[in-house]
């Protein structure tokens, strides 16, 4: 999906700025070239002005994508993943771990969660950045209470882990 999106704004980086953020956020554009954060229209002066962009690139992106039968289809069906709980999850008392591994690492989910199943934690939200959208992906794990330190250690030994970060 991303290299499609990539390819189809090489030459128009504002464009491809645009676009990513759309992905990122999950904003959806609707048929009339409006965009929306779930149910919610958002202006295109709003999202270029955060975006460092004029609000004719934001509109031009839509317009463009909406040009595209495959973008179009990919585009029109984008939702908000929903509120990440990683900064206010010490004040919940839950726990987070953050984990960089090789982009092109397998299992690391079903690793990193039997080992906190293990510890008698339970997950409640897990995260995993995509290596093609995000130059240094992580894997985000949010647990029901913070995960003890000899888990570190454990972590670290997964193959292709290469950082972790306990909060």
């Amino acid at each position: 999906m991303w290299q499609k999106i990539k390819q189809y704004f090489e030459n128009a980086p504002s464009k491809l700025k645009v676009s990513k953020a759309f992905v990122e956020l999950g904003l959806r554009i609707g048929e009339s070239g409006k965009i929306y954060c779930g149910t919610i229209e958002l202006t295109a002066t709003k999202i270029a002005k955060s975006l460092k962009v004029d609000r004719r690139i934001v509109k031009e992106t839509a317009e463009a994508i909406l040009s595209d039968d495959t973008l179009k289809r990919l585009f029109m069906n984008l939702k908000p993943a929903g509120p990440l709980l990683k900064d206010v999850a010490p004040y919940l008392g839950y726990g987070v771990v953050e984990i960089r591994a090789k982009p092109a690492a397998i299992g690391i989910i079903a690793a990193t969660s039997t080992l906190i199943a293990k510890a008698g934690i339970s997950i409640r939200q897990i995260l995993a950045e995509d290596a093609e959208i995000y130059p240094d992906p992580k894997l985000i794990i949010i647990t029901e209470k913070p995960i003890p330190g000899d888990l570190l250690s454990k972590f670290l030994k997964i193959p292709t882990v290469t950082n972790v970060t306990i909060s």
